[in-house]
């Protein structure tokens, strides 16, 4: 299904050698070229006529002829990059609490408490809190992707919508609702305190009015596995797969293996807990069977220690999930939207040649109109070759824009991956340290 052509060129092109005039190292690429139902629903990336042709396009795809190529707002542009310059002593900071069913039957969803401290003069009170459903959340993600995503922002990930169904009225299985939504609640948090420290996306009209509107959001539809907008989006997801499948890529993914790896501790060390918890019961039993005294008691003294360890199994491995291995699932999904900036940048380039292609099209069809002496046509053939020039610079434009954009926000990434894997590591060796030396007590 997939072919041997080469991918776009990324940033393989780009000159890394310091340059007088330009120092960034897209542009010199270019130089050489002229939730259960408690969730909510109840299912929970030429110049010139020789190079051109190297781009091949399907002769099957006639629609790609009025593919529009938007051109990007420098007004708005240049608005946010001020807003980014002047927004380094403000904060927004996030905590979502006190989760609470809402309705009964299949209609019951989860609301959360959401709970924002902010100095930011754009919001109108400085504390102030909102109850908001998991298809807020999604909802929030979309219109922060369908904005941000063509223009090159890395937008950060949302919590994964979980098919598994959770009765509330299942005694049994109270535990493991409280427990998903712990996980959940925890998951809502982080992916909002992510959003709230992007300098660009913490002032969007949308996030803001998710975090200070006191009245119950618009539902959103696009949530909806069944919806209308969800069956598109599922196309969409569908073409966008065949699309990536034909550049064979051989990328080697250390970290979603370094999760899954966390993941088996975690469920070892829970394991554990309930083989020791089972032993301690067993000495329990055991030295009120036994009739010697000291021997009894010897036991009675074992049963409690072997208790305490059950205790510190059980914290440590919910430490190592809650510290360690929900930071690397985060970052696993921040890795899939970095993949699709990129995969953007790629439809955009393939737009840019496609407009290529066609002027280069359109000036054949108006030389040979004007070598046959047909004038009427060769105007006609010459509007159109003005039309196409447009839409080559346009694209131009917008590959060189979300080329940029993507080089910045990897920056703020690397920095922002660095400092929260340091403090991560720093606090799960600690508390790892305290667990080992409560053993020894």
């Amino acid at each position: 299904m997939a072919d041997d052509r080469d991918p776009p060129p990324l940033f393989n092109n780009v000159n890394l050698e310091k340059r007088e005039d330009d120092d960034d190292l897209f542009s010199s690429a270019m130089e050489n070229q002229d939730v259960g139902n408690l969730d909510d629903d109840g299912n929970d990336l030429f110049n010139g006529a020789a190079d051109a042709p190297k781009l091949q396009l399907s002769k099957e795809s006639p629609d790609l002829e009025n593919v529009p190529i938007d051109k990007p707002s420098s007004i708005q542009r240049d608005d946010l990059e001020e807003i980014e310059k002047e927004s380094g002593d403000q904060f927004v900071s996030v905590t979502v609490t006190e989760p609470q069913k809402v309705g009964e039957g299949m209609g019951a969803y989860v609301a959360y408490k959401v709970f924002t401290r902010t100095n930011m003069p754009l919001f109108r009170k400085r504390n102030f809190s909102v109850l908001r459903r998991f298809s807020d959340f999604l909802g929030l993600h979309d219109k922060l992707v369908d904005k941000y995503l063509r223009t090159g922002r890395i937008i950060p990930p949302a919590p994964e919508k979980s098919m598994t169904k959770i009765k509330m009225s299942n005694q049994s299985e109270q535990g493991s609702s409280a427990e998903f939504v712990e996980k959940r609640r925890a998951s809502l948090e982080r992916y909002l305190n992510r959003t709230a420290a992007h300098p660009i996306l913490s002032v969007d009209p949308d996030f803001r009015e998710f975090l200070e509107a006191d009245t119950e959001l618009p539902k959103s539809t696009n949530t909806s596995a069944l919806s209308g907008a969800g069956v598109m989006r599922l196309f969409n997801k569908v073409g966008e797969t065949v699309n990536k499948i034909t550049y064979k890529m051989d990328e080697s993914d250390p970290l979603r293996r370094l999760h899954g790896s966390v993941e088996m501790l975690v469920l070892h060390r829970k394991d554990l807990a309930l083989l020791t918890s089972s032993f301690a019961k067993s000495a329990a039993m055991l030295s009120n069977c036994e009739e010697h005294t000291s021997l009894s008691r010897a036991l009675s003294q074992l049963a409690e220690v072997e208790e305490k360890v059950e205790a510190l199994h059980n914290e440590q491995a919910n430490a190592d999930f809650a510290i360690l291995c929900e930071l690397l699932k985060d970052y696993v999904a921040l890795i899939g939207a970095i993949k699709d900036v990129f995969h953007e940048r790629v439809k955009v380039y393939q737009n840019w040649q496609h407009s290529q292609l066609m002027l280069n099209k359109k000036r054949e069809q108006k030389a040979k109109m004007e070598l046959s002496g047909k004038p009427d046509k060769g105007n006609q053939a010459s509007v159109e070759v003005v039309e196409w020039e447009s839409k080559v610079e346009r694209g131009q434009e917008e590959f060189d824009n979300i080329s940029k954009m993507i080089k910045k926000e990897m920056e703020r990434f690397e920095a922002n991956r660095v400092k929260d894997f340091k403090a991560i590591i720093i606090n799960y060796m600690e508390n790892l340290m305290t667990h080992q030396q409560q053993y020894t007590i």
